[in-house]
């Protein structure tokens, strides 16, 4: 049986953030960002709503039809390279602007929330337009049940189609193996966090032909 898959509204806004504050709790990232588990319990939600809003506004949540699993997708336009070395320095400001509001809006004491997402706009791959996978969450009880792949590949069958590649950030040795799966490479350099933080791994997939997409006979 296939996993029902729906795009989620406004009125679903507090199930994802709900999913996604669950399934990260324990996660590395946010264990840095949110070290201390009550601290975390208390605060890492803010996070999680503020990406939320983010993505309902300027991208696409998907989510099972049981309400157990997410994923958030923004689109990435295609950058022009020559504007972007005339007007990099504005780039810069704006992107810490961004992250300065974060911070503001999420943890105004916790100088990490605006560090990881300063790091994450630095690092992400620009001139090409992309699907940029934001986040997926799984509730912790049905987690390795391929809800995660499903929601993946309901997305990434779009982009083969229309040609596009899709970015993301895998958290964990661990997951990479998930995305490599689904098509997804290292790109080759890591983004380490400071202060002994966790080390993230950014993953590019190229979009298949259909002709590629398909299993092989054997």
């Amino acid at each position: 049986m296939g996993v029902g898959i729906r795009a989620a509204g406004p009125g679903d806004r507090e199930l994802v953030v709900r999913l996604l504050d669950e399934a990260f709790q324990d996660d590395p990232v946010s264990g840095w960002v949110f070290p201390g588990k009550e601290y975390r319990r208390t605060t890492h939600q803010r996070l999680m709503a503020a990406f939320t809003d983010i993505v309902l506004a300027d991208g696409r949540i998907d989510v099972t039809e049981d309400g157990t699993a997410c994923a958030l997708w923004l689109p990435v336009p295609a950058g022009d390279q020559a504007e972007e070395a005339e007007q990099g320095e504005n780039e810069e400001e704006d992107e810490t602007d961004e992250a300065v509001r974060l911070r503001e809006a999420v943890d105004p004491a916790n100088a990490r929330v605006e560090e990881i997402a300063r790091l994450m706009a630095e690092a992400h791959p620009a001139g090409r337009a992309h699907e940029y996978l934001w986040m997926i969450g799984v509730t912790p009880g049905r987690q390795g049940e391929g809800l995660g792949s499903a929601l993946i590949e309901h997305v990434l069958r779009r982009c083969d189609h229309a040609g596009l590649p899709a970015y993301l950030e895998a958290s964990s040795a661990r997951s990479t193996k998930l995305y490599e799966r689904l098509g997804f490479a290292f790109t080759g350099s890591t983004l380490d966090l400071p202060d002994g933080g966790p080390r993230m791994w950014p993953m590019w997939r190229e979009p298949r032909s259909r002709e590629a997409a398909q299993p092989r006979s054997s």
